[in-house]
């Protein structure tokens, strides 16, 4: 088997295989839909959303029109499609006027027409429209207590339907009589349609009461007047609504996908691959031991896998906040492995989100490896205070041991990858 004499850069190409894998363009060249006899109106929101939207412009033959939503600071061009700017993780003002936007732009429509939803993660917070009773103070209030909450993604996105008016198949119902065609790009694990973006235009089956049992079990304390909110209402999405019959909706990237491409890379490279889920939920820190154990566990004794190997996961994991540090889930997932693996010289691992920005900073993730714990102490820092105020990026920073990739422009969720050997 091949040595890898350059630990780091082996990673970093693996994940740049995964992103590559999740490559819009590819992914919407085939997946086009049909021409339709008469308008073509493309609307998206997400993080890949700009790419995708790229992609279809260059591709699509016919005439077309259409908006799509994407984070602040993306800056770019689309052709005959405008690209809009709102925040995320949590709404502002932009994604209010995005939301109406989008619904204006699939208004008026005949069953002649196509509307093209290109969806990404990222979604969720880029389009903010609170249903009536509500403000949009109140679905910021929603997205940070969801946030803080340490809640996997599909809980979150329950919450966020029953105070939304875009999400939960809203859109596509705006859109009838035309026939809808979502595209998506999946960073949900187990890549349900429906909760990719909160589902603008996939149909939603969750109830009130689905959500208020999830704040419950999480705690989370949202105003009172928008748990009222959540318990008076009854009415929903109505599931036999026509628009949903005629339309289509299809995957077109996914963890799964961009994790194969990743260990296909290892493998001819000479280095073993295994793929232990795409689709792993929880807390960072706590995933982070599982996966350590696992990675000790080889590297003493060859089981359950020979070394050398390397261990691919994806999915979504979650933080629940305690301090007010600086960092993301792959850097707090870091972090805690890097304590578990402290002084085992033949483990190195990356983790990254694959949209390229973890957290709040700039940063992809960062790399860790025996070593990770001295050279934080070393930079005066105690690696269990930092875990403890949720402060990973400073830590990572001081060590110089931060990934930066910028922005990829597409988004698949955690990318995790972990050398033995």
């Amino acid at each position: 088997m091949a040595a890898v004499p350059d630990t780091r850069a082996f990673l970093s190409d693996l994940f740049r295989a995964a992103v590559a894998a999740a490559d819009p363009y590819e992914a919407i060249k085939a997946n086009l839909p049909q021409q339709p006899k008469g308008r073509t109106v493309v609307v998206g929101a997400g993080k890949a959303s700009v790419e995708m939207a790229r992609a279809f412009d260059a591709l699509w033959k016919g005439s077309l029109e259409g908006v799509v939503v994407t984070k602040h600071g993306t800056w770019a061009s689309c052709g005959r499609i405008e690209v809009l700017e709102a925040s995320h993780p949590v709404p502002d003002g932009a994604s209010l006027e995005a939301s109406r936007r989008l619904l204006h732009a699939v208004s008026r429509l005949s069953q002649d027409d196509l509307v093209v939803a290109l969806i990404s993660g990222g979604g969720s917070s880029l389009l903010a429209l609170p249903s009536d009773g509500l403000t949009l103070d109140d679905e910021i209030a929603v997205a940070r207590t969801l946030l803080s909450s340490g809640a996997p993604i599909s809980v979150m996105n329950t919450v966020r339907t029953q105070v939304s008016k875009i999400k939960g198949g809203s859109l596509a119902i705006a859109a009838y009589p035309a026939k809808v065609v979502t595209l998506i790009v999946s960073d949900i694990p187990g890549d349900d349609p429906v909760l990719v973006a909160s589902g603008p235009t996939v149909l939603s089956r969750s109830t009130p009461q689905d959500a208020l049992r999830v704040i419950e079990r999480y705690g989370m304390a949202l105003p009172g007047h928008v748990i009222r909110h959540i318990h008076e209402e009854s009415a929903g999405i109505d599931p036999d609504h026509p628009c949903f019959g005629s339309s289509e909706i299809k995957v077109i990237g996914s963890a799964r996908t961009s994790l194969e491409a990743a260990a296909a890379l290892a493998r001819r490279q000479g280095i073993p691959a295994v793929v232990l889920s795409d689709a792993i939920e929880g807390e960072a820190s706590e995933i982070a031991k599982v996966h350590a154990a696992i990675a000790k566990e080889v590297a003493r004794n060859d089981q359950p896998f020979r070394k050398p190997v390397v261990i691919l996961s994806g999915g979504e994991s979650t933080v629940t906040l305690r301090g007010n540090g600086k960092g993301g889930r792959n850097t707090e997932f870091l972090l805690s492995l890097a304590i578990e693996i402290a002084e085992h010289g033949d483990i190195t691992a990356l983790a990254a989100d694959t949209d390229g920005i973890d957290g709040s900073e700039d940063n992809a993730g960062a790399f860790v490896d025996g070593g990770s714990v001295a050279r934080l102490r070393a930079a005066g820092l105690d690696p269990y205070d930092l875990l403890v105020s949720n402060d990973a990026w400073t830590g990572f920073n001081a060590s110089n041991d931060l990934f930066a990739t910028g922005p990829t422009g597409t988004n698949v969720n955690d990318f995790r990858a972990i050398l033995i050997g």
